[in-house]
């Protein structure tokens, strides 16, 4: 069984839900109805006069509170009604959960987003009297259906895995799951099949919010967080207790009290066997003003000089913690390689240890978008070899970012890897028309530029525009599309080019979490002739689980915690 109910003991047994068939103050010969038959609409319209126990008080919040009774003796209907009142309605003195209570008003339909919510809205309320509280339906696994508990009190008996926090600071919302971290459906399988969509499905069924009982935007404190910080994607929630809802498209359990959170450890920072490491870095929009400590607020980014600095402190914390030789960098300013541009002071703050960081001169841009890719690398352990080289026109400039390809030989070698830094058009929808537009499979909006992007990228390294033949080329960086996504599929299937994850046997791999689901935007694709050379792959999650506040804009946690929205990603070679 996946979930058992526990009668009201005593006088809640009584009749719990009347028909007025005269005005409130003038009732005569009553008509019996059951809390459950009225969330669902069921009862005749007019005056009503209800009773129950209260069980959840969110007048303040959400205007109203929750009554429940003893059952109809019907599983698949709620014993439970939403009564809409706001604070200024008066009530008896004490009233709240545990009280049981009267209310009289008329059944209304409440709009939710795409939901609609059934319940009395008060004319008044009371008489009430002390009552014992209402016990919550224990759900021991994810049942079959929610309807039959809408609005109930129910105890999540099962531990929840949170998957997102995207929603919390905004609207109070932590997402958890009954099965654990949720995966977007094309990380997995190809969108528009019956797989994407069962994997879809699955998702929506196995997702639950928890709820602050408000509607407020941008809450000051989330109360049933108590003082626990906000916690990262992977942590484990223990009895979840409070009212089943369904709003604004998805099932919630407005929390009353703190939860039981088992915290998601923080990972030490990657380690992959080989003689070169490359990494690969979504920055996040590293933007420094005008380079001399004013021009702030700038286009993106941070919007003071000493926020920039927090960002930049975060940033070299990441970097060092990786260790790499070579780095491509995405998201940073368009503005030149001068001593005030933002490649040359994330250089400037990385050698301030005595390391020995070059940043890559590609003479302008590249491209003329506001933001580029970079290339850095450490000039004690490898030699940027010959000129690099960068391919414009086509969806590379305004759309896709113009990407950035440099031939290296590690010091003392003579084997050269030619590593291209990549950073292809998001999925958002301004300005997305015709083959561009959302298709409804999943890939979201530019889907058709990205995947000519990943064509004419394939195209142009088979050329040899650096001039390195021996073919051993690593792309990586963030092609804003999940693994199996038409450019990504397109480039290992048709391209020949091989996914350094899969390649190093990694199950499972994420670098981005998005409206609670976790994938990878952030890709490295090998040829052919270099996955023999490859050790090791790993991506360091200091990022994508982590909660938006720990980053330099909200409490600023210390070390590279929230350095970046994308998680970022280290190979190792063996040349």
């Amino acid at each position: 069984m996946q979930y058992r109910r526990r009668s009201l003991p005593g006088p809640a047994r009584l009749l719990l839900a009347t028909l007025l068939l005269a005005p409130p103050l003038a009732l005569a010969g009553p008509a019996s109805s059951a809390l459950g038959s009225l969330a669902r609409g069921e009862a005749p319209t007019g005056p009503l006069r209800v009773e129950g126990v209260v069980t959840g008080d969110f007048r303040a919040g959400l205007g109203g509170f929750y009554l429940q009774d003893a059952g109809d003796s019907d599983p698949a209907t709620p014993d439970a009604l939403l009564v809409q009142a706001g604070p200024e309605l008066a009530v008896p003195p004490g009233f709240g959960p545990g009280m049981h209570c009267q209310a009289s008003g008329e059944l209304v339909e409440l709009r939710a987003g795409a939901d609609r919510l059934r319940a009395l809205a008060a004319a008044s309320i009371g008489p009430c009297r002390a009552a014992v509280p209402a016990e919550p339906v224990r759900v021991s696994a994810l049942p079959s259906s929610w309807e039959p508990l809408e609005g109930m009190r129910v105890r999540i008996e099962a531990p929840l895995t949170v998957t997102g926090t995207h929603a919390l600071e905004r609207y109070g919302e932590l997402t958890v799951s009954f099965a654990g971290r949720q995966w977007q459906p094309s990380e997995i399988a190809l969108p528009g099949t019956p797989e994407h969509a069962r994997l879809a499905a699955a998702n929506a069924r196995q997702r639950l919010l928890l709820d602050d009982g408000s509607g407020q935007r941008d809450p000051q404190s989330i109360p049933y967080l108590g003082e626990a910080s906000t916690p990262r994607v992977g942590s484990i929630v223990q009895g979840v207790e409070g009212i089943l809802e369904r709003r604004h498209g998805s099932w919630r359990i407005q929390v009353e009290q703190p939860l039981q959170l088992q915290a998601a450890g923080r990972p030490q920072p990657p380690r992959v066997p080989g003689t070169l490491k490359v990494a690969a870095f979504n920055l996040e929009n590293l933007f420094n003003g005008d380079g001399r400590g004013g021009g702030f607020p700038t286009k993106r980014g941070a919007r003071t000089h000493a926020a920039m600095q927090a960002q930049l402190a975060k940033l070299v914390a990441t970097v060092h913690g990786l260790d790499p030789d070579i780095a491509a960098l995405m998201e940073l300013e368009n503005d030149g390689y001068g001593p005030e541009s933002s490649i040359a002071q994330l250089v400037d703050a990385l050698n301030a240890d005595g390391a020995q960081w070059r940043f890559v001169d590609a003479g302008h841009g590249p491209g003329g978008d506001t933001i580029r890719v970079g290339l850095i690398y450490r000039a004690d352990r490898v030699v940027a070899r010959g000129e690099p080289a960068v391919l414009e026109g086509g969806p590379f400039g305004e759309r896709s970012r113009v990407p950035l390809a440099q031939a290296f030989v590690r010091k003392g070698g003579k084997r050269d890897l030619v590593v291209v830094a990549n950073h292809l058009k998001s999925k958002g929808c301004s300005e997305a028309t015709g083959a561009d537009a959302d298709r409804g499979d999943g890939q979201g909006c530019w889907n058709a530029l990205r995947t000519d992007s990943a064509r004419r990228l394939h195209a142009w390294l088979k050329t040899h525009p650096v001039g390195s033949r021996a073919g051993r080329v690593v792309m990586l960086g963030d092609f804003n599309a999940y693994a199996m996504e038409d450019p990504l599929h397109w480039l290992r299937s048709e391209g020949g080019w091989v996914d350094a994850f899969a390649a190093a046997g990694i199950e499972r791999p994420w670098s981005y979490v998005y409206d609670g689901l976790s994938g990878r935007l952030d890709h490295a694709l090998l040829s052919p002739s270099l996955v023999p050379a490859l050790r090791g792959a790993a991506e360091w999650h200091v990022n994508a689980d982590e909660p938006d506040d720990a980053g330099y804009a909200g409490r600023n946690e210390p070390g590279p915690w929230r350095s970046s929205d994308h998680d970022p990603l280290l190979l190792g070679f063996d040349l």
